[in-house]
Order: C-alpha cells, then structure tokens, then sequence
C-alpha cells in the first residue's frame, strides 16, 4: 500500500491532481506494467486515490495504522518506470483522465499489499493510497471488494477502470427504477381521475336543468368566484351612465361630448357581445372599461347635475320596466305555444298508424272483437280505468305502466275514448302494441248520440260565437287585453269535449260501480287495485288534496268577489287535483252530479265565475263530497316543478306530469323524464319510422 506521509510533497502530481483544497472527489488509480522487468512479476498492482476536501491540516497527527507493512514507493527500482493512470471527477462534475510516472511520487505515497487488510482479495494485488484523517475506509473496502467482480479478461486490458462503485451503480439503477414505477402510478391515477371527472360530468349533464333561466352551463367561470363577472357589471353599469348623460348633453347641445359617449357607447356594446360572464370577454375588455370611465369622468365634471340626472334615470327605469314587462308577455306566449303545439313525432305517428289500420282493413275485424269483450267491459267485479285523450304516445304509457306494475293484470280493463280525428290511430296501436293480459277497449267520442248541445250546457258554451271569438280573435278588447294570465286558458283543450267528458262518467259506463279516472300525462308506479278496497264514506270523488298553507286554494281558481261564489263557498277550502281520480258512480247517480255540474255551468256563460277549465268546475261540482285521499296515492308537480322531493316521487303509486312541461315535449325536465320514458317501446317500429327515440 503506498500513503502520503505530508501535504507538503502533493505539489509534485499536480498534473494529475488540483491542489488539496479543492472539493471532493475520488480517483482511481490503477497500475499499468511497461516493460520485460514488469511484466514478468506475475502480480500486477492497484491503485486507488483519495483527494482530500481541504488542506489537510494535522495529517501528520494521523495514526500509522499500516506502518509495519509500508514501503516506501521510490525504494523500489522496478517500479519507478511504471504509469499511474488516474480517473477522476473535477468539482463540475465531468470525468477526466491524468497519468504519472511511480517514481515521480513524493514519500508521503506508500504501497502496501491489501490483502493483509482486506479479505478476499487476490494476492499480490497493491494499492496506492494517500494517508488523510478525514477519509472513510470504508471507501477502501468497497474499492477492494468491487475488483473480486471483474473478468479476467479486463483485468489484463485495464485492471478496475470503473467510474463508479457497483453500490452507487446499484443505488441509480435502484432510484431509476422507483422514478419509472412512480410514474405508471401517477399516469395510472391521472387516468382514474379523468375517468371519474368524465362520470362525473355526465351525471351532471343529466340531471341538469334546461329550465333554469339565467345560468345556463354548469361549466361556466362565473361558477368559481363571486366576483367573476365584474369587469361585465362595471361594463353594463358604464353603458347606463353613457345612455344617461348623451342625453343630458345632447339637451345642452354638448355635440362634441355626445358624439364622444355615444362612441365609447357603442365600444362597450360592441366588446360585451353577447357574453355572460367575465371568461367571455375579449382582452380588450378591461382597456375600453378604463377608457370609457376616463369618458365618463369628464362628462361628469362638464356635464354632472344631481337633478337632471335622477330625472333621466328615472325616465331609463320606466321604459326599461315596459320593455321587461312586454318580453315577458311575449315569454309566456312562447312557452304556452311550445306546450301546446302537437310534436311533428307524434303527428307522424298518429298518421302512419291511422294509413294502416284502414288499408289492413282492421275495421271490420274490430267490430266482431268487441262484442266477443263486451262481458268484460261491463264486469262491475274487475278494476275498470276510463282515459280521455288524443294523444296515442301518452295513453299507451299508461296503459303500459299500469299492466306492469299490477298484481293482477287480467283483472285490469281500460276505456279509452279519444276524437275522431285519432279514433284509427288509437285503434291500430293498441290492436299490435296492447299487453297480452290487460283489456283494451277504444271508443270514439262522436259516437255518443246523448252529447249533444241540447242536453251539454259546456258543449253549447263552446259551440257558441262568444266563445270562439275569445280564442281566435286575439286582438279584441274583450280576450286578450285582460294580459298574459289569461293566455293559459287559451289552450285549445278547453275547446276539445275530451276535457268535459269526465262529468259524464254514469252516462258513458252506465253499467259500473265504481271506476278510476287517469290523465293521459301521468306514470303508474304501483299496484292500484288497493284503491277499489278504500272506503270513501259516502263521498263521490276521492282524490289527493294539493293545498299547502294558502296555495291551491278555491280562492286561487273562483271569483269570490262574485256574490254568487262567495255565498255557497268557502274560500279557504282546499283544492285537490283531477289526473287520478276514484269515482263512486253509485252516489253520483244518486246525488245528481251531472245536473249539478249543469247548473254551475250554465250560471258561468258569460265566465265570471271562473276561467275556463275542467278543475273550477270540478271544485264547485264535488264540494264537500270529496275523499281526501293519502297524498302517496298521487304525486303531482312533474310538469312544473323541478324541486320535488325526490324520495316522495319514487314511492308514490302515480305520478302527474301536470304543466307545460310534458315528458313526450323537448321542454321537458331531464330528471323527471326517466320515470315516463322507461314505459315507451322504442323498439315498436312505427316509434322507429317517425324518429321517436330517448
């Protein structure tokens, strides 16, 4: 082993090494044997130097461990010839390469033969070894345990010529590979948590409601801050003072000043779009802001009077509350006419239906079925439903939902009458698409000779010139001037028999007890055939009560300022809903209902005892002869309401879809329209051939 007595002699291998003072680093230094003398000692030497991290004040304090085995290097003549290549790595660092002569070594470098210290190495193989007080040797020991793994082969090349010991190899490669792992599991979270966010999102997307006015996108940025949407308001509040004082300064003849409002006007207008938000606007937005309140600041010191503009504000205010109040006029029109116009998909569908029920000749073959079913029909003992509609889509859903959820469904029989106009489509739809258990009986309204004008005051009324003018004439003093709250009744409905025809129940199944009325915008979501078993207590009607403190009152659907409302009714009586009904036909014939219901009618001719409509008449016509039935029975609001209690919904036995917004409409609540969709055969292919889909 060869180890530096001093720090003084490390001048004389400065071409291999800097100065002692230098950082750290390690240098391996290997022996290579030139010439015959050298080559024929079979052991070959290796060194291997350390550099110091400073001056290395007090070396000479270092205990000679080794001294009863070193020699001195330059002792010895073979080996002064020999070079000494070092690798190394400077304090950038980078990896250099130096070579110096063995006898070019001061006497502070010794050479002793490891193995007397280090186990397993090979005999005869040396170190050189500078002596430092400050150096591990555990450094030693892994430089000699990492020869023992070279071949043979490079030993006799370049015996040892490593850039770094196996262990730090070992640690990159180590470290290397956690780094790689690491990775796969970031990507692999990434991935599930972009998958989440995509669920997520359309859960979201589902549930959303397109009826909310104002706030359209749950993605947008106003959604992140409240303050989101500031630079906008000042934008808008600045277009209002601009408004404000042009024309104060066009009433001064301030022409210069007018002309530059009404161009920075026309700036802001033109950078806010039609952007809702802050994340909207273009870049330059914030620059036209300061540039209009520099305007704005100096229409203020030239132009500002505390009275005239509160004059103008106000006048601002009036023609902007006009505006307001016209567009909502012009809102609920749209609305009511988006409700009530009849989907192309469905038009489609009531005419292929209607084209191939006749060309298949069904007619005839209809009429010899039904007296086979007529037993049936007039079977007081089975559960007996009576639908009122037009609509082909929405009776089979009906229909459909009550089979599905029945106990019995054989025991089931519905009768539905629908207009002319429908009579065939109805017909051929439930001749391909009826339930196999359920009995199925279609009428057509025209065919009851008793409904005629003589003996229906409500068919006379609609029949009459008055009334038709009320409809059609939108323009007349006496429609449509009473403002956007009538519109509602203006639904033509009301002009259709359909809707009356439920207070003649007795008449049309004279042959019943008892039946159940159903909408044709409602969803069937258990058994019904309990409600035959509910005992009534003498009353007529049984049905679910809608009051809720002071809404859905009588007083919300009678004129209790005419004498003849207040003075039999009371206004504070509650309200209940048509839509699901259980009728007991039996006390109906023995109180008169009908007659009644005519006598009513007939008193609001020229209608100023309530609107138009089939429920005032209805509240009037069952007062106190009414069954408050459980409200589970009959949950309503589907069709207006997008905040109903979820729960309340899923466990009730019908829901009603009562309002504008009807299942079967585009207009529809996402989150509601799954209880009504899942009942439609989308497969049918007449719903195929007219594009009806989810």
């Amino acid at each position: 082993m060869i180890r530096r007595r001093g720090c003084g002699d490390i001048s004389q291998i400065q071409m291999t090494f800097s100065r002692c003072s230098v950082s750290l680093f390690h240098a391996f230094i290997f022996l290579h044997a030139v010439g015959a003398v050298f080559e024929s000692q079979a052991p070959h030497r290796e060194l291997k130097a350390y550099r110091p991290l400073q001056d290395c004040r007090g070396c000479n304090n270092v205990k000679d461990v080794y001294a009863s085995s070193a020699a001195a290097v330059h002792y010895d003549p073979d080996l002064k010839d020999v070079n000494i290549v070092a690798t190394y790595s400077d304090h950038y660092g980078n990896i250099r390469l130096g070579s110096v002569k063995m006898g070019d070594l001061s006497s502070s470098w010794v050479l002793e033969n490891p193995t007397l210290q280090v186990s397993g190495k090979k005999k005869g193989s040396q170190l050189v070894i500078p002596r430092e007080s400050f150096q591990n040797d555990t450094r030693v020991d892994d430089a000699s345990h990492s020869t023992t793994n070279q071949s043979d082969e490079t030993e006799n090349q370049f015996p040892h010529m490593e850039f770094a010991s196996p262990a730090k190899l070992k640690r990159q490669i180590l470290r290397q590979e956690r780094r790689g792992q690491r990775t796969l599991e970031l990507i692999q979270q990434e991935k599930e948590t972009d998958e989440q966010m995509q669920e997520a999102a359309i859960e979201k997307s589902i549930s959303f409601e397109n009826s909310v006015i104002g706030k359209y996108s749950i993605w947008r940025r106003d959604y992140e801050s409240p303050n989101a949407d500031a630079i906008l308001k000042l934008m808008r509040d600045q277009i209002i003072m601009a408004k404000a004082y042009a024309n104060i300064a066009k009433s001064k003849n301030v022409t210069n000043l007018y002309a530059f409002l009404m161009q920075q006007y026309g700036e802001n207008q033109r950078v806010i779009g039609k952007a809702t938000s802050d994340a909207d606007l273009p870049s330059s937005a914030l620059d036209q802001a300061k540039a209009m309140g520099h305007t704005l600041s100096l229409a203020k010191d030239e132009l500002y009077d505390c009275h005239e503009l509160a004059k103008k504000f106000r006048a601002m205010l009036q023609s902007t509350e006009r505006k307001v109040d016209g567009l909502k006029k012009k809102g609920t029109f749209l609305i009511q006419l988006a409700a009530k116009t009849f989907p192309k998909p469905l038009h489609c569908l009531s005419l292929q239906l209607a084209a191939d029920y006749f060309i298949l000749g069904f007619n005839k073959e209809d009429a010899v079925k039904e007296g086979v079913s007529r037993k049936k029909f007039e079977d007081p003992s089975l559960y007996h439903y009576a639908i009122f509609s037009d609509n082909v889509l929405a009776t089979s859903v009906v229909v459909n939902s009550t089979v599905l959820n029945a106990k019995e469904p054989q025991k089931h029989v519905f009768h539905i009458v629908t207009d002319k106009l429908n009579f065939a489509a109805m017909k051929m739809w439930f001749r391909v698409s009826a339930p196999a258990d359920a009995t199925i009986q279609v009428e057509n309204i025209n065919d009851f000779k008793w409904l005629n004008s003589s003996y229906c005051s409500v068919l006379r009324q609609l029949e009459s010139a008055r009334l038709k003018e009320y409809y059609f004439k939108a323009n007349h003093p006496s429609s449509i001037s009473a403002g956007a709250d009538n519109l509602k009744y203006r639904n033509p409905k009301y002009l259709s028999m359909l809707n009356h025809l439920r207070f003649y129940l007795p008449e049309v199944y004279p042959k019943l007890d008892k039946i159940l009325f159903l909408d044709d915008d409602i969803v069937v979501q258990k058994d019904l055939a309990p409600l035959w078993a509910v005992d009534m207590q003498g009353k007529v009607n049984g049905a679910v009560e809608t009051c809720k403190e002071s809404f859905h009152r009588f007083d919300k659907y009678l004129n209790f300022s005419n004498p003849k409302i207040s003075e039999n009714f009371d206004a504070g009586a509650c309200g209940w809903a048509f839509g699901m009904n259980m009728f007991d036909l039996k006390e109906w014939r023995k109180r008169n209902i009908t007659g009644i219901y005519h006598y009513w009618q007939d008193m609001n001719e020229d209608r100023t005892l309530w609107k138009l409509g089939s429920l005032p008449p209805g509240l009037i016509t069952f007062y106190n002869l009414t069954y408050a039935m459980e409200r589970s029975w009959h949950v309503l609001g589907l069709g207006y309401d997008p905040a109903l209690n979820q729960t309340a919904i899923e466990n009730a036995a019908v829901v009603h879809y009562n309002g504008n917004y009807k299942p079967w409409l585009g207009l529809a609540f996402a989150k509601y329209k799954l209880y009504w969709s899942k009942y439609v055969e989308y497969d049918n292919p007449y719903l195929r051939r007219c594009n009806i889909n989810e």
